[in-house]
């Protein structure tokens, strides 16, 4: 039997982007003079609309729209946390246990390409499969479809990492097996179709999810 192959998320999975990103906004509250509250927190954690939730949020407490320099400026600080986000913990162990890997991602090509090089990750997968590849992107299964295709193993040969509840609907939707990492534990509760929900990858044994092989 051998270890199953990898289908990592990219942010929040391999790369801390996801709390940088959460930073940015609460960058652009402090500047705005206007306190990030727990519910609208919550609601924006793990959630592919959280900036129209951030957006919507600063506009009715505000009585005005964000303006096109504020944004502006909330973008740019996106990039420079994001710029610095690290590794999230057990990812390069658990890559260099892997007889195969791969990124899962509805992000874009050039943003994970980017990444994974700034960090020294790429050469541990095999390829990518991003946003750019699929009409559809989580919580439909069409990313990890291809991807399986592309690796050339059946579902049950295969183990998704993922973070959020949309990515482990994608995974399970695609008959994968799936784990989950949150990296806020406020996520948790939504991870429940998970196989297993761990702090952090060093907690990942890959033991337990070996190969379908006759």
């Amino acid at each position: 039997m051998s270890p199953p192959f990898l289908l990592l998320d990219f942010d929040g999975v391999v790369c801390d982007t996801e709390r940088a990103a959460l930073l940015a906004w609460q960058d652009l509250y402090d500047r705005l003079g206007v306190p990030l509250s727990p519910d609208v927190r919550a609601r924006m954690l793990g959630n592919s609309a959280g900036a129209r939730v951030a957006l919507a949020d600063l506009a009715d407490r505000l009585g005005r729209p964000v303006g096109d320099d504020e944004w502006l400026w909330q973008r740019q600080r996106r990039t420079v946390r994001c710029g610095v986000a690290p590794v999230r913990p057990g990812v390069e162990r658990l890559l260099r246990t892997a007889e195969g890997a791969a990124i899962v991602s509805s992000g874009a090509a050039g943003w994970v390409e980017e990444h994974l090089r700034r960090l020294g990750l790429r050469r541990y997968f095999d390829f990518l499969v991003t946003g750019d590849d699929t009409e559809r992107h989580k919580p439909a299964p069409d990313l990890y479809l291809l991807a399986l295709e592309r690796a050339g193993v059946g579902a049950g040969d295969a183990l998704a990492v993922e973070d959020s509840p949309r990515g482990v609907e994608a995974a399970r939707a695609a008959g994968l097996r799936c784990v989950a990492v949150p990296w806020e534990p406020a996520l948790a509760p939504g991870l429940a179709g998970a196989d297993a929900v761990l702090p952090s990858l060093d907690g990942l044994d890959l033991r337990r999810y070996q190969r379908n092989e006759v």
